[in-house]
């Protein structure tokens, strides 16, 4: 029983023992697998230990690099603010940084050396107070400004983000001109620039100018002196050879009249020239636009050069378009002054044939401007090709043979070029030597209002017309203006050839020296178109009369002459009475103008009354009625333009319609034309006076109850 309990014992303990070994054994396996895991384990934080110890060497390395170029850096700044102070202080400017609150941060010596002596100003120091210190010391002239309104005014300046300059004078003379900026923190940067010299320059500059201008003005005064005072005596001398020359003279005789007054008109050409010329290169000439006439400008051009035209026996035509207004917005001075070069050159030169003045263009309706092209033909002696650029230069002409004997100053169309390009157009010259020549410019010029609608002013019951013209190409003009106008055209060849079937309301008759006499041929229609409107279209040199009770037609004429002109035939028709003679008034001191204005005066059928001074003028106005007023400007005891003023209030104070006055001047520089207009003239003339500019305007001017002229 023992023994059976000891072998259980013995087998429980070894059954103990066998359990402890193998949970020995189990312990042994978890501590291994625990060390295996825990070897791992350092050998990993090992390798980020070495890890973490080379990027804490790298830190260390870039924080050491960081720090030695932060140091250099900060050397640089400390250098580069150095040397910017040092900058700043060697301009001779001043400046001054402000913080927001407008107190100083720093200034330049230039800045602070106008307070030396006068008070403490340097860092710290308010802009206010400096304000104050200016005023207090006297360091800024204020200009009799009160110093209260100054001091706003100068703090007020920095109270906006944009800060205006000013101009400031120091107690020793010096000028600053204060340029200041904001900062992007709210202060200022102060400029002080010294600006003394620029103020002395122009205080030079404006005495300079100021003498220049008194120069000037000294110059104007002589020329416009020069220019009265040789007109005045000229309108004698060239208006006396004129006289002279419509007298029948002999051979002998009429070359020394041709020769007073071509060398009075060469010398006038001259002198207009070289002024012309004078201000184009002083760049002194201004264009003044206003509203005007092209039609009737061309017109008075064509008048200009008539006698020399009809002295040398040549065909002289305008064609205006018809298409074309009439009113155009430019300087009518300076555009007849163009057309008066290119048509003068073209008669001179032409022996024989014909000159034509052109114009043509396109109205731009959207803009209401019209681009223009005036050209000027004739058949003279031609250009070669190698001298076209050539005669537009300066003081050129072409020397040839051909050319030598006429005279000039080689100014005219190098004049006419520049006037022309000053107008924003062109010129051009197309040529064949010893056929003739075109000289034609282009330039754009505004309409005025309502110009697009040509005046109709056709009389009531005029549908056809009948002309009796042996010129093809006044007829072609003339039939082109009639039949735009609406009215059928009946050409004939001579009055012989007339018969009661035709029925015209008006007939048409040109007078030239290839027709029969003038007065058989009006017999001969009157005889079989009783009662039918005459007019006679004439020119100066036709030597014919024209029969009471015929209108006359000067040519060349426009439509607006040829308007009034078949108005006037078709009232004095219906009226079956003769036209009245005019009544003119004559304003002339100088008693060889007064000659000349009458001799002027002896085809016109007129009553003239001559005043020698504005109070007999206007004396004469107030006792008579007159139809037309030629007025002279200088005259003693009241002038022209004071006489004029004089009579406008007359006419308002009787309810009478304007008069018109033409002014009879010398005065031909730039602005007195506009001067004597202001005065209450409607026309004006500068002397020499012309017999044919004169005839234009009373045929114009003329009422239709009166028949201006006896020819």
């Amino acid at each position: 029983m023992e023994q059976h309990l000891a072998n259980k014992d013995m087998l429980q303990e070894r059954r103990a023992r066998l359990a402890a070994e193998r949970l020995l054994e189990q312990k042994q396996a978890e501590l291994t697998a625990a060390n295996r895991k825990l070897s791992a384990h350092a050998l990993n934080l090992s390798g980020q230990i070495v890890d973490q110890r080379r990027v804490v060497e790298e830190l260390e390395g870039q924080n050491t690099r960081a720090a030695q170029d932060l140091q250099a850096a900060n050397h640089k700044v400390v250098a580069v603010e150095r040397l910017l102070w040092d900058a700043i202080d060697t301009i001779r400017d001043g400046f001054a940084l402000f913080d927001a609150n407008l107190n100083l941060i720093a200034a330049n010596p230039p800045y602070l050396a106008v307070f030396e002596g006068a008070g403490d100003v340097g860092p710290g120091t308010a802009y206010s107070d400096i304000i104050d210190l200016c005023i207090d010391e006297g360091i800024v002239d204020l200009h009799g400004q009160d110093p209260e309104d100054w001091h706003a005014m100068m703090l007020g300046r920095w109270s906006g983000e944009q800060i205006e300059p000013v101009t400031l004078r120091f107690w020793n003379g010096v000028y600053a001109k204060m340029m200041d900026r904001r900062t992007s923190d709210g202060g200022v940067v102060s400029m002080v620039l010294n600006i003394t010299e620029n103020i002395l320059r122009e205080d030079e500059l404006r005495d300079a100018r100021d003498k220049a201008q008194a120069a000037d003005r000294a110059k104007s005064a002589f020329l416009a002196k020069m220019s009265h005072e040789l007109r005045t005596p000229m309108n004698g001398v060239v208006g006396m050879a004129d006289l002279l020359l419509e007298n029948g003279l002999d051979e002998e005789s009429t070359l020394y009249a041709q020769t007073i007054r071509n060398s009075g008109e060469a010398l006038l050409e001259i002198i207009n020239d070289v002024l012309d010329f004078s201000k184009i290169e002083a760049e002194k000439i201004q264009l003044k636009p206003q509203p005007f006439d092209l039609e009737r400008l061309v017109q008075d051009v064509a008048l200009i050069v008539d006698p020399t035209v009809q002295q040398k026996g040549l065909d002289f035509q305008v064609d205006y378009d018809q298409f074309l207004p009439a009113e155009f917005v430019g300087d009518p001075g300076r555009i007849r002054q163009i057309l008066t070069n290119l048509v003068g050159n073209a008669v001179k030169f032409t022996v024989a044939g014909h000159v034509m003045v052109r114009v043509v263009g396109i109205v731009d309706e959207p803009n209401e401007t019209c681009r223009l092209h005036f050209t000027v033909e004739d058949s003279g002696l031609g250009v070669d090709a190698s001298m076209v650029d050539h005669i537009f230069g300066e003081f050129n002409q072409i020397e040839d043979e051909a050319n030598r004997k006429y005279e000039g100053t080689g100014l005219g169309l190098a004049i006419s070029r520049k006037l022309v390009e000053q107008m924003g157009g062109e010129v051009w010259l197309s040529s064949v030597k010893g056929e003739g020549s075109c000289f034609g410019f282009q330039i754009t010029l505004p309409l005025v209002s309502q110009a697009q609608a040509a005046p109709n002013a056709v009389p009531d019951g005029v549908h056809k017309a009948l002309v009796i013209e042996p010129n093809a190409m006044d007829l072609d003009i003339l039939t082109r203006q009639m039949e735009l106008l609406g009215v059928a055209v009946a050409v004939l060849p001579n009055a012989t050839a007339v018969s009661a079937e035709l029925d015209p309301d008006v007939v048409l008759v040109g007078h030239h020296r290839e027709l029969c006499d003038g007065a058989s041929a009006i017999e001969q229609i009157r005889r079989v178109l009783p009662g039918v409107p005459l007019i006679a279209m004439v020119t100066a040199a036709d030597p014919v009369t024209v029969p009471d009770g015929v209108t006359s037609l000067r040519k060349p004429f426009h439509r607006q002459e040829l308007f009034n002109g078949l108005t006037k035939a078709v009232n004095a028709s219906a009226e079956g009475k003769p036209l009245r003679k005019l009544r003119i008034l004559g304003a002339e001191d100088n008693k060889t103008n007064q000659l000349v204005f009458r001799k002027m005066l002896k085809d016109v059928n007129a009553d003239l009354t001559l005043a020698v001074n504005g109070v007999e003028a206007v004396e004469a106005f107030k006792s008579d009625s007159f139809d037309l007023v030629f007025m002279d400007i200088s005259m003693p005891e009241m002038d022209g333009m004071e006489a004029s003023r004089a009579i406008r209030e007359l006419e308002q104070e009787r309810g009478l319609p304007p008069t018109p006055i033409i002014a009879m001047t010398a005065h031909a520089m730039e602005g007195d034309e506009e001067r004597i207009r202001a005065a209450g003239l409607s026309h004006y003339l500068t002397k020499p006076l012309k017999k044919e500019k004169i005839h234009q305007l009373i045929a114009e001017l003329s009422p239709a109850d009166a028949e201006p002229f006896q020819t």
